[in-house]
């Protein structure tokens, strides 16, 4: 997929001014880095750029200030980048102007500057021109290497890109490569699993995705909106009844296709929502009418492992149970220590990605094992959407 996008394998940074788009949007507490994921992520395109003679400039952005804000500021983030790499990572107060200017003047090739806070400045996510040039004086070249930031039309995510040669970093590469391998030129079949919550925030997902795959798993919360459609009583479960044309739309589109909905068929019932709260295994004809669907049951486990089995590529975002509460963590647990199982074995191509199910599968203690696993949220499902997304368009060859 990325022979298609401009690399860093497409340019010399030596001497040259690299302007970075980078993600620091990390979880802080007390002025700490509490995980360094993501700036893990960024090290090598960093490094690397540094290590061939590059002056490396980065832009990023943290939290959603509306103007300047000591609590966004991302100095204490680029005090643990430097730790992170081992090499000295300068830091400017503001991201245009003189304090900009004058901190890209001193430097020297290899040395690291972080700007501040992109998002300090309003113009920023609006794009404007005269904000995007600002930003563009202080560099020679933009290499993006933010894919979680690519879905907006910002000026350090996009708008640098129509102004400087534009290329991908490395993560970014790294991203388009996997998200190639797994739905624009997949080795089938591919299945699809999608769980969370609501049937409402990922109808563009579900709709593109029956186009795409062999077999979708539905599972959580919005697997009660499908069986609710198909007249399943759900009892007091988390459940859209609004949507119900909608699901039964989504499976109409999917026979269409040729894709294989796979829905629960059986569940784990309990009448309070708490953890370790007692909970039974039901058949889908019996649910209590007081009674809510927080997992799927065994036999629905044996049905997803089944399909994993039958698959060459896995897609993954959500969970498909209230993973956070035991014991309703179960049927995400063991899919995927059966995906990372086959994925090790070298019998799956698996990615995953979007915040809760990254934290699930760090639960179930198999992120590692995985081909891929995307730190992105929004930008991730308006990819498995099917959108166009801005930060990776301006790349393209």
């Amino acid at each position: 997929m990325t022979n298609s996008f401009r690399t860093l394998d497409d340019v010399d940074v030596k001497g040259k001014r690299v302007l970075v788009r980078v993600d620091l949007n990390v979880p802080m507490d007390d002025g700490k880095v509490t995980d360094a994921t993501r700036l893990e992520r960024i090290a090598p395109t960093i490094t690397e750029i540094s290590d061939k003679g590059g002056k490396v400039i980065l832009l990023a952005h943290f939290g959603r200030p509306k103007g300047r804000d000591d609590k966004n500021s991302l100095k204490p983030v680029a005090a643990a980048l430097a730790d992170g790499i081992k090499k000295p990572v300068a830091f400017a107060d503001d991201c245009v102007g003189d304090v900009a200017a004058k901190a890209v003047g001193a430097m020297k090739d290899g040395d690291i500057l972080c700007l501040e806070n992109t998002r300090f400045h309003s113009a920023e996510e609006k794009n404007d021109p005269a904000f995007v040039a600002e930003l563009a004086k202080l560099g020679d070249i933009w290499v993006n290497d933010a894919f979680s930031a690519a879905h907006r039309a910002h000026a350090s995510t996009e708008g640098l890109g129509h102004k400087l040669p534009a290329y991908a970093g490395r993560t970014m590469q790294a991203e388009l490569d996997a998200l190639g391998k797994a739905l624009d030129a997949p080795t089938k079949p591919v299945i699809a699993i999608v769980g969370g919550a609501k049937v409402s925030s990922k109808i563009d997902l579900l709709e593109n995705l029956v186009t795409k795959v062999d077999a979708l798993v539905i599972g959580g919360g919005m697997a009660n909106t499908f069986l609710h459609a198909q007249g399943v009583k759900v009892g007091k479960s988390l459940c859209e009844k609004d949507l119900a044309a909608t699901a039964l739309r989504i499976i109409d589109k999917a026979e269409a296709s040729g894709c294989a909905i796979i829905l629960p068929v059986d569940a784990i019932v309990a009448f309070h929502f708490a953890a370790n709260t007692p909970s039974h295994a039901y058949g889908l004809d019996a649910i209590p009418d007081e009674g809510m669907i927080l997992d799927v049951g065994p036999q629905s486990i044996e049905r997803i492992n089944s399909a994993i089995d039958d698959a060459a590529t896995l897609v993954w975002n959500g969970p498909v149970g209230a993973f956070e509460m035991t014991p309703f963590d179960r049927g995400t647990v063991s899919g995927a220590k059966h995906a990372a199982a086959r994925t090790k074995a070298k019998k799956l191509i698996s990615v995953a990605g979007g915040g809760d199910t990254v934290a699930a599968l760090n639960h179930a203690g198999v992120a590692d094992d995985f081909s891929y696993i995307s730190t992105a949220g929004g930008a991730f499902l308006e990819w498995m959407e099917g959108k166009p997304l801005p930060g990776v368009e301006v790349l393209k060859k």
